[in-house]
């Protein structure tokens, strides 16, 4: 038997949208949460082709010096234009179109671009520049700057929906995109946006993507059983997992790049070895576990979404059953939970404190993630799997017991 915890997770505050009486709710959702990289920002699709951008520091010290329960976005009547004078500020953008993607992007460390041949481009990326990609209803994928909100390109290639977008984490400015349209994109925003390459393998809508720690790996999942590796050196196929029993829509690697969580409609979480593709663990939502079946139908236990925590050690996964829970890598039932209502999106701020979750009304609700000291075991794993990989792990001349724990097998 699996005892749940009486835990309950900390909640913090909340970001609400102000909703006029004619507001329907088609439109709404806020299909995507993310934190900039350094920390400066947090931002959310709040609906109707807004994006509202919020200095993270002064949006936490509001929820935890006031205990508020809201922070109203100040809308910017000329669509996100707003300069930020000293402190960054909150502000705006009209995106012009409904907000499905978002991504944070930023040169630091800086990397050169993959593209040797050109000498003269149109933007100059600065270590301090930090950009946003969103990703529109009408398949473009439009690049902001986040200090001042201006529109820096416009790409047009897409034939479906832009679902999903990640940067490479290597400061490359490698940008990819995922689309209903089947295909992903990877395009070189530091050669003017050009387009490198299109991923084709999906049979169906693609839902999400994500990067690999190094940038060297691609994870893409959609509306199939399947998770895809991607070779990004190559921009070829590795392998795809199989063990799902429906859709997978939400997939992220562990911080060291060791492990790989997906999400999917057949109530479950995996967590994976991406490099010899093994299923180490799988987090249950429904109890006893449903039939292969069942899993594959609708029920009220799907999967919306899946983070990894920077510490990695706790993930966050949100269900249709209006739960949010937080899991530990070394047990399997949640640690925590919380209640949230039509639960869409989930992503931890970048100390790993907090989980934000956006929800079908357009608000994000945010919770502290439960504290605990890692072991100098976990941290030594870490270190070491940042580094190297699970068939370089499995030729040490270590003891078994040894190789097992840094190969994430005890789980």
């Amino acid at each position: 038997t699996v005892s749940w915890p009486q835990s309950k997770a900390k909640f913090i505050g909340e970001l609400l949208v102000p909703v006029a009486p004619f507001d329907q709710k088609s439109g709404r959702e806020t299909w995507t949460v993310a934190f900039a990289p350094d920390g400066s920002y947090f931002a959310w699709s709040q609906g109707h082709r807004i994006v509202t951008l919020v200095p993270w520091s002064k949006c936490l010290k509001n929820f935890v010096g006031e205990g508020s329960t809201g922070v109203g976005p100040q809308q910017n009547s000329e669509g996100g234009t707003v300069v930020p004078v000293g402190e960054p500020r909150e502000h705006t953008i009209d995106c012009g179109d409904i907000v499905w993607g978002l991504a944070f992007g930023s040169s630091v460390p800086e990397k050169q671009s993959r593209c040797v041949n050109i000498e003269w481009h149109r933007f100059k990326f600065g270590q301090d520049q930090l950009l946003l990609a969103t990703g529109l209803n009408n398949g473009r994928v439009k690049i902001w700057d986040v200090y001042t909100g201006k529109l820096l390109l416009n790409l047009m290639d897409h034939t479906d929906i832009v679902r999903d977008l990640t940067f490479a984490p290597d400061g490359s400015l490698m940008l990819v995109s995922a689309s209903r349209d089947k295909t992903l994109r990877v395009w070189d925003l530091k050669d003017d946006g050009n387009m490198v390459k299109v991923l084709r393998g999906h049979q169906n809508w693609v839902y999400c993507c994500a990067f690999s720690p190094d940038s060297s790996v691609l994870c893409s999942v959609g509306a199939s059983k399947s998770v895809f590796l991607w070779d990004m050196d190559k921009y070829s196929l590795i392998r795809k997992l199989e063990g799902h029993h429906n859709d997978v829509v939400s997939c992220e690697f562990s911080p060291d790049g060791a492990l790989l969580a997906t999400a999917s409609y057949d109530t479950r979480v995996i967590i994976w070895d991406p490099h010899v593709g093994t299923v180490l663990l799988e987090l249950a939502h429904l109890f006893p576990p449903p039939s292969p079946i069942f899993a594959g139908g609708a029920n009220d236990r799907w999967v919306r979404s899946v983070a990894f925590c920077h510490d990695g050690r706790h993930i966050a996964s949100i269900t249709d059953d209006r739960m949010v829970r937080f899991w530990t890598i070394d047990e399997k039932s949640p640690k925590a939970i919380a209640p949230l209502i039509n639960g869409l999106c989930c992503a931890f701020s970048i100390d790993g404190s907090v989980l934000a979750a956006g929800s079908r009304d357009g608000s994000v609700h945010f919770w502290a993630c439960p504290k605990g000291i890692a072991s100098l075991q976990h941290l030594c794993r870490m270190a070491l799997r940042r580094v190297m990989s699970t068939q370089q792990v499995q030729t040490l001349p270590i003891p078994p017991r040894i190789r097992s724990y840094l190969s994430y097998q005890d789980l």
